[in-house]
């Protein structure tokens, strides 16, 4: 059975800076003087039309204003897709996320997906464990490893059961910023493509938990693009490789990543796609995440 892959976007109502959010976060920024929304809905709008230029299939979904989620631009974080037809729903650390979990935009998911069964985590949430999609994931889907760095956000029983439902490996590391704590998601750290991995080495302090993260990278084939701390805060790392409906591929990364990135990091990362860079600052700052979070991988059986 052959597969395509759709991209799920969440066109935002009430974007804005998530205090429930802010404390594990700390690549958000409390501007005033400004709206976010009306800022984030430009850059949004620009982002799709960028996408679709290059034929790649995007999902838009229109946000509504009730219940108030000012996160739902990233919807990464409580859904993921898979080849076997699997939906899985995760548990999310704040309550004003978890109302992003609408039927409505599930519904859309699992036709469009051709859904078999759902794996639904988001129980974890009463007993106080998280894990947020593939925010907390880093997916190798061909050699089914799942990379995880803890947080308060990516809880190890959790990643346990869904490796144990999906078929993944584990591999947990712990990844912390310049004023030690822990980074919160581990698509900020890594992210994996066909032939290459791009990967923050300076915020995994373990010798022997590096080693096993770089170990697994290479014994999969993947070309490890390093990238420094100051590039990790600049978005480097959370990119997405996609593809088009004829095959072609893509590097979806923010203008802020772009610019960070050094000629021989992009030559690398650009090897066997194109680049398209996205100008979203207001988004970055603000919530605190990049393209790749505003980016769900909807998989669709043919």
């Amino acid at each position: 059975m052959s597969h395509i892959t759709k991209l799920l976007m969440v066109r935002p109502v009430r974007f804005g800076y998530n205090i429930q959010t802010a404390a594990s976060n700390h690549f958000q920024k409390f501007i005033q003087g400004r709206d976010p929304q009306a800022s984030a809905l430009e850059e949004f709008d620009r982002m799709v039309c960028s996408l679709k230029e290059y034929d790649i299939p995007v999902i838009v979904v229109e946000d509504t204003p009730e219940p108030e989620t000012c996160d739902s631009i990233f919807p990464n974080n409580w859904f993921s897709t898979h080849e076997d037809g699997t939906l899985v729903l995760y548990p999310m650390l704040a309550p004003n996320r978890r109302e992003e979990r609408d039927p409505r935009v599930i519904k859309t998911i699992m036709e469009a997906a051709g859904t078999k069964n759902v794996l639904d985590l988001s129980g974890w949430e009463e007993q106080g464990e998280f894990l947020e999609g593939t925010g907390s994931l880093v997916l190798d889907r061909k050699s089914m490893v799942a990379y995880a760095c803890r947080s308060p956000r990516t809880s190890e029983a959790v990643l346990n059961e869904f490796c144990n439902g999906l078929g993944y490996r584990p591999i947990v590391f712990d990844a912390v910023d310049n004023s030690g704590s822990p980074v919160y998601h581990t698509n900020v750290v890594m992210s994996i493509g066909e032939s290459f991995a791009i990967l923050c080495k300076d915020v995994i302090l373990s010798p022997e938990e590096l080693s096993e993260v770089e170990s697994c990278l290479s014994e999969a084939g993947k070309k490890v693009v390093g990238i420094s701390y100051g590039q990790m805060c600049h978005f480097a790392g959370n990119i997405l490789e996609v593809k088009n409906l004829r095959g072609e591929k893509f590097v979806v990364m923010s203008q802020t990543a772009r610019d960070i990135l050094t000629e021989d990091q992009l030559a690398v990362i650009g090897e066997n796609s194109t680049i398209i860079p996205v100008d979203i600052p207001c988004i970055e700052n603000i919530g605190g995440g990049s393209a790749r979070c505003m980016m769900a991988e909807v998989i669709c059986c043919q």
